[in-house]
């Protein structure tokens, strides 16, 4: 298996990577550069969409509630900004806030999340201090006849974290993985789809910690984990930021495959392409030292590389 770079102007932090199957379009996002940007890989042109603030994460979306004839139809994107949960009808369309965040925007902000099976979007938060665990993941509804009278409301569904990452479903909806990247943890729950409850927490994979004095090119630290990706067979694809690799573990947490990765910082990985056998990795160069960034040039650059077992299509946020 062999990377290949199918984005060279480089990102300083992406994230949030997802392929669209009606417009057969990579999206992702720039967390630092606050834009959204998306690739055509067959004309090979990329475009990029400045944000008022930091996007953590984005999601496609469909609509249930449209005209006549119109209802299920594709259109837009849903959003996490710093200060609230955004959809837009188009792309580069105006914003319109669904729910305003409840946190601290001094010191928090959105970060990974994507649309569960059923529709809803997931979003968790970064405490940016990272010296208490005050990030949370919070779950929000807007599917006809599905929401409540009154304001929307962000549903807090777990805490415990610094840094929200790694979140996904396992293919047949009854697993929901959830990540705090600065305990090397990432956890996991029995899902309800219907109800959204998530019961029977347990840890799922705990890595090893950062070595004391560790600093980038040394060796003994194999990274810690962030966003991720399931594939049919349910295995668990996570890139391991600061170590330079991508792990695939079985449904079990068990390591299958340790890829390594042309650049130190790998973000999150997404299936793509007609078959769902394209995987797609961002990766960041944001604030990483100058011997690093020698080491790794295409550091920010997406990658590319194709792989037997399909993946698991993107969920739609339905409103």
């Amino acid at each position: 298996m062999t990377w290949q770079t199918v984005v060279a102007t480089p990102d300083e932090l992406g994230e949030s990577p997802f392929w669209h199957p009606d417009e057969q379009m990579l999206y992702w996002v720039d967390i630092a550069g606050k834009q959204i940007r998306r690739l055509n890989a067959f004309m090979g042109s990329v475009e990029s969409w400045p944000m008022p603030s930091e996007p953590g994460c984005i999601a496609p979306v469909r609509s249930l509630a449209g005209d006549a004839g119109n209802e299920g139809k594709a259109g837009g994107l849903v959003m996490a900004l710093r200060d609230g949960i955004y959809r837009a009808p188009q792309w580069g369309g105006p914003l319109e806030r669904l729910v305003a965040a409840s946190h601290d925007l001094s010191t928090t902000r959105f970060n990974d999340g994507k649309a569960d099976p059923r529709g809803r979007f997931w979003a968790g938060t970064m405490y940016e201090p990272r010296d208490a665990k005050h990030a949370k993941l919070f779950s929000l509804d807007c599917r006809p006849g599905h929401v409540q009278p009154g304001p929307r409301v962000l549903e807090v569904k777990a805490e415990q974290a610094t840094i929200a990452n790694g979140l996904a479903w396992s293919p047949d909806a009854k697993t929901v993985y959830w990540t705090d990247t600065p305990s090397h943890t990432t956890r996991a729950w029995d899902w309800d789809a219907s109800s959204n409850a998530m019961r029977r927490e347990r840890v799922f994979h705990q890595w090893p910690g950062k070595p004391a004095g560790w600093v980038s090119g040394m060796a003994g630290y194999a990274g810690r984990p962030d966003g991720a990706a399931v594939d049919v067979q349910g295995n668990y694809y996570v890139a391991m930021f600061e170590g330079a690799r991508l792990l695939k573990l079985s449904p079990a947490g068990v390591l299958l495959a340790d890829i390594a990765v042309p650049a130190q910082c790998p973000t999150m990985p997404c299936f793509g392409g007609s078959d769902l056998r394209t995987l797609y990795l961002t990766t960041a160069r944001y604030q990483r030292p100058a011997h690093e960034l020698q080491t790794y040039p295409d550091s920010g650059c997406v990658f590319s590389m194709q792989v037997e077992v399909p993946g698991l299509p993107v969920n739609f946020f339905l409103d």
